[in-house]
């Protein structure tokens, strides 16, 4: 491994596919200052140390869009080099959960069925995410 690449940051993030009854998937819209500004994207967020995914989703999905997660399960991981940092996206399709999720940081958000997907402009690494989704039976 190179020097360059040792000092590239590198971030573990937990990642939540929330489904409703309806088939459709939430989305939320990053904001104007984050990295892949102002992209759609499936909510969720950094695994802090002595974390485990399921704890961080739990967590960034309560302060973010306000559900108690009662299950989820390892849907894929992704892991993406945007140049400046190397992301490992840890998917987990949440299966069950508490509340009516929306934007609690201000930030735009949706269900969008899963056909409706590939309309949206998300970051290049959830781009498997809406594949593997959007190529399932019944999408």
């Amino acid at each position: 491994m190179s020097a360059a690449n040792t000092a590239k940051k590198s971030v573990l993030v937990a990642v939540g596919v929330i489904e409703n009854a309806q088939g459709e998937i939430f989305i939320c819209q990053r904001n104007s200052n984050q990295h892949q500004a102002n992209k759609w994207e499936f909510p969720g967020g950094k695994v802090e140390t002595g974390e485990t995914v399921a704890q961080a989703l739990a967590r960034e999905l309560a302060e973010e869009v306000g559900i108690t997660v009662l299950a989820c399960e390892p849907f894929m991981q992704i892991e993406h080099d945007y140049g400046d940092k190397h992301v490992t996206l840890a998917i987990r399709k949440v299966t069950a959960f508490n509340g009516e999720p929306s934007g609690l940081e201000g930030q735009p958000s949706r269900w969008v069925a899963i056909r409706e997907l590939e309309q949206y402009d998300f970051p290049e690494a959830n781009g498997p995410i809406v594949e593997k989704l959007t190529a399932a039976p019944g999408a």
